[in-house]
């Protein structure tokens, strides 16, 4: 017997929730953790609207500023992968304690939008001041933007986590990959999440959306076009990305769409271009040929709906790493500032 069109959402959420929650207990079994306390509606009776409020909020940037959506999947990855998601990265560099913003590493080029993050903590503030911190607004506001960019949608992801009360910048290089890393490299570093290589070349298909700056691209360009690139798609980056003689050096200004065909949809044309030699960063297109990725690359190529639902339960495995929960850390006021004592 069929299903009426009023119960097809609800049975859907239920088969996300199920299939999310089996995926992820196999990762948390793997790495050793189960998600440190963090639970579905982990704030029904001290702030209802929490989640609807959030949802609210990435709605309205998105459509007044439609790159903020890319911004909150690159903070929650930025964030989480330095230990913690605890939203350490959202503290800015305070010169009377000496606390030096992660924002500020080189890893962190680029990103943006963080003074956004600020207008959603305000709303949940005005609502119940206090009580949801910054360390979940990260993470609602990725799973939230992702399906503003057409991602997956109604995610469950499990809430609670409580805020750093210190910045790890000294140590940022150290986990967050860089865009010429191995293959190998980037397994590892995502392995100390929970997180295999499936969950890799889905997580890195977010490079779907959003662009890339020119001066992580020009080794690749230059003197030669790398080898492994598909050379009209070489010679259309040059035409983009300016040459270190350049009279003004522009490549830090500078950028190219991560993807041409959909540059502001998360689907899996990402993989596709890979399979064409189109991988803007070195580390994206040596997914495509590295033996322990190329066959998840070809099968999200050739299947959207295998890379969302595997993009999914990986993105909600990620907003788990490490998590402080309960007496643990603070909730901040402000996201960008340890509360004062």
């Amino acid at each position: 017997m069929g299903l009426s069109s009023s119960l097809v959402p609800v049975a859907s959420a239920l088969l996300l929730l199920c299939c999310f929650t089996a995926r992820n207990a196999a990762a948390a079994a793997a790495s050793g953790g189960d998600g440190g306390g963090l639970r579905l509606n982990f704030y029904s009776e001290s702030c209802p609207r929490a989640e609807e409020i959030v949802k609210e909020q990435v709605r309205r940037l998105y459509e007044e500023h439609g790159n903020t959506a890319v911004s909150w999947l690159r903070a929650l990855f930025h964030d989480c992968t330095v230990k913690s998601c605890d939203a350490s990265l959202l503290l800015e560099t305070d010169a009377a304690t000496g606390l030096v913003s992660e924002q500020a590493s080189p890893r962190s080029f680029g990103m943006r939008n963080f003074k956004y993050v600020g207008a959603i903590k305000s709303a949940l503030e005005r609502e119940c001041p206090g009580t949801v911190s910054c360390a979940d607004v990260l993470a609602l506001a990725a799973r939230d933007g992702a399906a503003m960019l057409g991602g997956p949608a109604a995610i469950p992801m499990r809430t609670g986590r409580r805020d750093a009360t210190e910045s790890r910048y000294g140590e940022v290089e150290r986990y967050v990959p860089n865009h010429n890393d191995t293959v190998s490299a980037v397994l590892s570093r995502f392995a100390a999440m929970g997180l295999d290589a499936e969950a890799v070349v889905a997580l890195l298909g977010a490079h779907s959306v959003g662009r890339v700056h020119c001066n992580n691209l020009v080794a690749r360009l230059y003197p030669a076009v790398d080898g492994g690139m598909e050379p009209a798609y070489g010679a259309y980056l040059r035409g983009r990305c300016p040459t270190a003689d350049a009279r003004e050096d522009t490549r830090d200004v500078a950028y190219a769409r991560n993807d041409r065909a959909t540059p502001m949809v998360l689907d899996n044309m990402y993989h596709k271009n890979l399979l064409k030699g189109r991988g803007l960063l070195l580390v994206d297109q040596r997914l495509a040929s590295d033996p322990r990725t190329a066959p998840f690359v070809k099968k999200m190529a050739a299947d959207n709906g295998y890379f969302r639902e595997t993009f999914a339960a990986a993105l909600v495995r990620m907003s788990e790493n490490g998590p402080l929960t309960g007496g643990q850390g603070e909730v901040r006021k402000d996201c960008r500032f340890v509360n004062a004592k």
